[in-house]
């Protein structure tokens, strides 16, 4: 039985269209591509994996401790051993933590800053001389008058870059934006404006007293750290420019 003409003319077009379909397929990647993603991928997880594995052995080697270590470096082990972060970040917060580590065994002066309780203490290698309470200036983003100021939580390890009595202090723009007030045609400058006691450090971060009444600024600067004036002032003769200050998660 012979296939009528219609059934020749569509069986015609299938055949073009299959032809059609296969030239227009994507050409697979050749395989020495392929084998090439693949050991870069497995070559740059092997060197993730190591590098992490080194900073865990200089982490053990350095804090190795027996059941007698002090408080503060079985703290250090258990913040580092749950630190979920990227590699760069976890080798400074780890060169941070050793050089407090060393600071312990060394014949100094230096403060810790332990944001989570907020309970600072000034030692003297590994003896607590003074002990108290802290606040922390929230962190923080202000917006206003088209401009922004970025406050971000800090941690590390730190030097005293000046330290300052009744500093005269020229009040920033975001203050009035932080107290929706508004900005002044001249900033004014009042004369202990951050505090009576002030030790700045850290691309302006600052550790000080209470600001006067009349200052603008109520309570810590934004990101920064404020102590008692009785605190501080206790302190204030052990303290100098490079004097450490290690602050804690």
């Amino acid at each position: 039985m012979q296939a009528s003409g219609i059934v020749r003319v569509r069986t015609k077009e299938l055949r073009r269209l299959g032809k059609d379909t296969d030239r227009r397929k994507l050409p697979r990647p050749p395989l020495a591509l392929n084998l090439f993603l693949l050991v870069v991928g497995v070559l740059g997880g092997l060197g993730a994996y190591a590098h992490r594995r080194a900073v865990d052995a200089r982490l053990a080697a350095a804090l190795k401790q027996d059941s007698g270590a002090p408080f503060q470096i079985k703290k250090i082990r258990r913040e580092l051993a749950d630190l979920e972060t990227d590699e760069a970040t976890l080798s400074r917060e780890l060169d941070a933590r050793l050089a407090y580590a060393r600071a312990q065994k060394a014949q100094e002066f230096y403060l810790v800053l332990d944001r989570s309780d907020r309970r600072f203490a000034f030692k003297y290698a590994d003896r607590v001389v003074r002990d108290g309470c802290f606040d922390i200036g929230a962190p923080d983003t202000i917006t206003a008058r088209g401009r922004q100021w970025t406050f971000p939580p800090l941690t590390g390890a730190f030097s005293v870059q000046e330290k300052l009595e009744q500093p005269a202090w020229k009040v920033p723009e975001w203050v009035y934006a932080v107290n929706r007030e508004p900005r002044p045609r001249e900033l004014p400058t009042v004369p202990g404006g951050l505090g009576r006691y002030v030790l700045l450090f850290a691309d302006g971060y600052a550790l000080h007293s209470p600001p006067p009444s009349d200052s603008p600024l109520k309570g810590a600067r934004p990101g920064s750290f404020m102590m008692s004036e009785q605190d501080l002032g206790a302190i204030w003769r052990r303290i100098l420019p490079g004097t450490r200050i290690y602050i804690l998660p």
